[in-house]
């Protein structure tokens, strides 16, 4: 019964429809954001995989190649660049880690090389001339370690993933067994090898414009014995995805390279 001068009070259906409108949508964000999150999860094929489509991993290339000539430093970028340029090389090396037996059974127990894995005191105790001595001495020397390779996020294939991943963490081994520094000409003699080796994209574009930056002397050397050097180990030796390296700490250098197929530095 309204008041004088009051308003008439809504009714039961008014306050039912108010009361339950808000709730109905509430429900049916929350059921629109659960589905959305759950097709992006079943689109994530590894932890820290982003989906990307063609054209995103062509804008991420270029981005990141222009990103890295300017800076072949920015480790980021070189590892962006070779997951969104790789597609179509992977599929191969995966393919020689699968007809090796070592390469084998290096894809079925995914061994990475970190410092969680790595008992440094011990490498660092074997004696000199070990592929362990000299890794760790390579570490220290050139103050580097193995857990600064980034994660790999952009290649739309776990076992594809984890193949770059393991490029990656034995990427400091190439130093080792090449006797190459980590300063600009020792990346770029690296590169040449990898190149070779592998026919990724980011490590022909490395060979190829990494010696602009050098000097007259450097690049004279560098053209006249390091790169032929880097090019004949490269064409003779095994390849390098397939070798446990975390069973050989106590096998010399010197004969790991015999194995491999790696000609002794100029």
């Amino acid at each position: 019964h309204p008041g004088a001068g009051g308003s008439r009070s809504p009714g039961p259906r008014a306050l039912s429809a108010g009361a339950v409108r808000p709730r109905h949508a509430g429900r049916r964000a929350a059921a629109e954001d659960g589905a959305a999150e759950e097709q992006e999860g079943c689109c994530r094929l590894y932890p820290g995989h982003i989906p990307t489509s063609p054209l995103q991993k062509a804008l991420l290339a270029a981005g990141s190649a222009a990103m890295a000539l300017y800076d072949p430093y920015r480790h980021d970028m070189v590892a962006v660049l070779g997951e969104t340029t790789g597609c179509l090389v992977l599929p191969n090396l995966r393919d020689k880690m699968k007809h090796d037996p070592e390469g084998y059974r290096i894809l079925r127990e995914r061994p990475r090389i970190r410092l969680s894995t790595l008992d440094v005191n011990r490498l660092r105790g074997l004696p000199d001339g070990t592929l362990g001595r000299e890794y760790t001495r390579f570490l220290e020397d050139n103050k580097v370690s193995p857990d600064t390779r980034m994660p790999a996020k952009f290649v739309d294939d776990e076992e594809l993933a984890y193949v770059i991943q393991r490029y990656r963490e034995v990427h400091d081994l190439m130093h080792t067994l090449l006797g190459m520094p980590t300063n600009m000409l020792g990346e770029v003699v690296v590169k040449w090898f990898e190149a070779i080796q592998t026919g990724l994209p980011m490590c022909v574009l490395g060979a190829a414009f990494g010696p602009v930056r050098l000097n007259a002397r450097k690049l004279r050397l560098l053209t006249t014995e390091l790169i032929p050097w880097a090019i004949q180990s490269g064409r003779n030796a095994n390849c390098i995805l397939n070798i446990y390296y975390e069973r050989r700490w106590e096998q010399t250098v010197e004969s790991l390279r015999e194995e491999i197929g790696i000609f002794p530095p100029p």
